[in-house]
């Protein structure tokens, strides 16, 4: 098989895994798409670890956030067609029996609205009654913004703002707001013996809090034990489009059919303003852990691990840091340099010794767990649980080990068990004790591991980091004995504080390239995450800087140094920020070396697009101040001479349009009607400057999708006007022969029947 767009689309698409307590059954939801009905197809299923066997529990129902009740029965959402939302209760062995219809799952209960990020937490040792929690829009009033009120009308379309923000990601804000609903799911005595869901309490009424917080918020920003909920939220005094400040808050129930909650009380954390996130309870519900930033306005800080005990009706509630010195200067026998890493997310392990903590390194999403007892070195210890691929879930199991769930370049899902129980261990890869690859590692698609490898080249500023990490990704056929050489495809990530790492994507996947016959090279450059906080950091007031410098550096030894990839021949493709960086090397020199350029959704003028965007503190933080105030020139700034732009303010130093008299170099630019964060004037200004100045240039838009391209019709297109634009700048054959005019193209002609809709994406979302 070759792998092409329309395999990486139209292939099954795994959840993480979701096991039981005993690790012994795991739930998960698969999705196709099908290119020839032009639907989406979901499936509900059971997998045995012992046995390898996977099993359909339900098929073409939207449901969503798995929580095993026992060993056997679980709880879920179901989206119904009408606005409103079902949680289902069902018995695996049931389910497996398919004895009588209707015995194996039920409607345990209704919300009257869109609701999500289902939690459960067990009131009794007999599992009679959870504690349950979910959220779903309020009204201002507090009540539940149902499908009835949301489809309200006015004879106007008009909406009057009197404060940012106006607009989030792809929508115009409105009244309604996230809030967290609790209630009760409790056995009952006849009917069965099946479970009830008591009516709802809106726990965060009349207090100006919204959680989850938009717009990737789900479970990652609340938990749930016996006695209450620990949730975290944009700060209510501040404004959220000009701050990333988020407060941690603990409510305390007594009783969980209680028709009003207590005030929540705020966790309070010294000398730390920045956003917070994964608040987790122990098993205990004793103490409570999270993640927080120091600084207010910058979303790519470092993430601190906090804990803090919440028992005793303590009156005030105050957090300390799990690391002795939070800026991760703590070495162990082991493990070699500092532990300077970014923790995503966080976790008590069932015995409460432990945080378990998925951080970004050096191009993996890796697990580490922390030591939480005072017999180990200083109080901590830091262990690495995982080393290849990238980590997106881990789930602890009652006997200590771990559930993980994860995908690499190749890999599109495999899952995992690790045995974190021996003190010592010779590598990480002996602490997996049990995995499952949804694609075989990779050979369901033709794609091999050794196909994936990396280079590290000289970076611009060296008193940072020495050195810059880029992953390459070859074709499945490449021979290294041959003297043949490949066109070479420069993807620049979007962020800009993020990375390429050894995860699947649907949307940028490198193997596409390769397969096409490219070598493909995928930097992580100055400003990239998981190479230390200092080299995250040092892309502030720096975007056309080092980052710039570090990609030529790339370009110059990859020429000197891989025989077999022809930089004669090469492309550079980019997104956000690395469109950012498209329309900047346009107007500098490298932008003379390539080929052509892809530009996804990129910056065009800092003034104008910037000043657009929904989060305007991304831009005060990352350029360095608003453009109304010249603070002037920085010494701190490593800005090459080349430039001789010391007398610009940030905003006008790495603006592209301060160059448009170099623009020469073919150029597709892709931009969406619906993108919020970077508006399409953006797009439409580069396209339109290519063209007045008669440069060979593409535009392409959709006008329903936002950042990202997540219909599968659309990716398609996408995928098959990107290819055939570089393809023919290289020299290679063209990827598809039907052309833009006819509509096959986009996908044929689409019927009243056609459902197409939306598919998740994996992997971390880009700024």
């Amino acid at each position: 098989m070759k792998f092409t767009p329309d395999v990486l689309l139209s292939a099954p698409r795994r959840s993480a895994g979701v096991p039981n307590a005993a690790g012994s059954l795991i739930l998960y939801t698969e999705s196709t798409y099908s290119f020839q009905t032009h639907k989406k197809s979901i499936e509900l299923r059971v997998l045995e670890v012992d046995t390898g066997d996977s099993h359909e529990l339900a098929k073409n129902d939207e449901i969503s956030d798995l929580n095993w009740l026992d060993d056997d029965q679980f709880a879920c959402l179901q989206a119904e067609k009408d606005g409103t939302t079902s949680l289902y209760v069902a018995s695996i062995s049931n389910c497996l029996q398919k004895s009588e219809v209707g015995s194996s799952h039920y409607v345990a209960g209704a919300i009257e609205a869109a609701a999500g990020s289902l939690k459960l937490a067990k009131l009794d040792a007999e599992g009679y009654e959870y504690a349950v929690i979910v959220s779903a829009p309020a009204c201002p009033d507090g009540t539940l913004y149902t499908p009835d009120k949301a489809a309200r009308k006015t004879q106007s379309s008009g909406q009057l703002y009197t404060n940012l923000m106006v607009r989030h990601w792809d929508h115009y804000v409105g009244t309604s707001r996230n809030s967290l609903w609790y209630g009760k799911l409790s056995k009952s005595k006849s009917e069965g013996g099946k479970y009830k869901l008591s009516l709802l309490t809106n726990a965060l009424k009349g207090t100006a809090l919204e959680c989850t917080i938009q717009p990737f918020g789900g479970t990652e920003h609340f938990d749930i034990s016996q006695n209450g909920i620990i949730f975290v939220a944009k700060d209510p005094e501040l404004n959220p489009a000009l701050n990333t400040k988020c407060n941690v808050y603990l409510l305390q129930l007594q009783d969980w059919l209680q028709k009003e909650a207590s005030a929540p009380r705020q966790i309070i954390v010294p000398g730390f303003e920045g956003a917070c996130t994964s608040p987790v309870f122990n098993s205990a519900g004793d103490k409570v852990a999270f993640l927080m930033m120091a600084k207010n306005g910058y979303e790519a800080d470092r993430n601190v691990m906090f804990i803090a005990s919440v028992s005793g009706g303590r009156s005030e509630l105050e957090a300390q840091t799990v690391l002795q010195d939070h800026k991760g200067d703590l070495v162990q026998e082991g493990y070699h340099g500092l532990w300077d890493r970014s923790p995503q997310a966080i976790s008590f392990s069932a015995d409460g010794e432990f945080l378990l903590a998925t951080a970004e390194e050096l191009g993996h999403g890796r697990l580490f767990d922390i030591r939480l007892h005072p017999s180990a070195p200083l109080g901590r210890e830091i262990r690495q649980l995982t080393d290849r691929g990238y980590v997106s879930s881990a789930i602890p199991l009652r006997d200590g080990r771990v559930f993980v769930s994860g995908s690499s370049l190749v890999d599109n899902s495999w899952y995992a068990i690790v045995d974190a129980r021996s003190a010592t261990s010779p590598s990480p890869d002996a602490l997996t004790t049990w995995s499952h690859s949804n694609s075989t590692e990779g050979s369901k698609f033709g794609l091999r591991k050794k196909q994936v490898s990396s280079i590290w080249t000289p970076a611009s500023n060296p008193a940072v980091n020495k050195e810059v990490h880029s992953i390459v990704v070859k074709p499945s056929s490449f021979d290294p004995k041959s003297s043949r050489t490949y066109p070479v495809a420069y993807l620049i990530h979007g962020g800009p504080q993020g990375s390429w790492g050894d995860s699947w994507s649907t949307r940028w996947n490198p193997a596409v390239y390769a397969e096409q016959g490219y070598i493909v090279i995928a930097p992580n450059p100055t400003g990239s995450t998981g190479y230390g906080q200092e080299f995250c950091d040092s892309i502030r007031d720096n975007w056309g800087g080092d980052p710039y410098q570090d990609i030529v550096n790339l370009f110059d030894w990859v020429g000197k140094n891989m025989p077999e990839a022809d930089n004669e021949r090469a492309v550079a493709l980019g997104a956000s920020y690395g469109g950012y960086m498209m329309n900047w090397i346009q107007g500098h020199d490298l932008g003379r070396k390539f080929k052509a350029l892809v530009c996804h959704d990129g910056i065009f003028s800092f003034a104008g697009g910037m000043l657009a965007t929904d989060e305007l503190y991304f831009p005060f933080h990352d350029l360095g101040g608003t453009p109304w105030y010249d603070p002037g020139f920085k010494q701190t700034v490593q800005a090459k001479s080349t430039f001789d732009s010391s007398t610009l303010s940030d905003w006008r130093r790495w603006d592209p349009s301060e160059h448009l008299a170099n623009w020469s170099t073919p150029q597709l630019v892709i931009h969406s009607s619906k993108d919020y964060r970077l508006a399409i004037s953006e797009g439409l200004a580069a396209f339109n400057v290519l063209q007045a100045r008669g440069i060979e240039s593409q535009f392409l838009c959709f006008p329903d999708e936002n950042h990202f391209v997540l219909k599968p019709e659309n990716s398609l297109a996408w995928h098959k006007t990107v290819l055939n634009w570089i393809n023919k700048h290289v020299g290679l054959p063209t990827y598809t022969d039907e052309g833009p005019e006819s509509e096959e193209f986009w996908g044929g002609v689409r019927s009243e029947k056609d459902e197409v809709a939306e598919m998740p994406t994996q992997g971390k979302p880009e700024t």
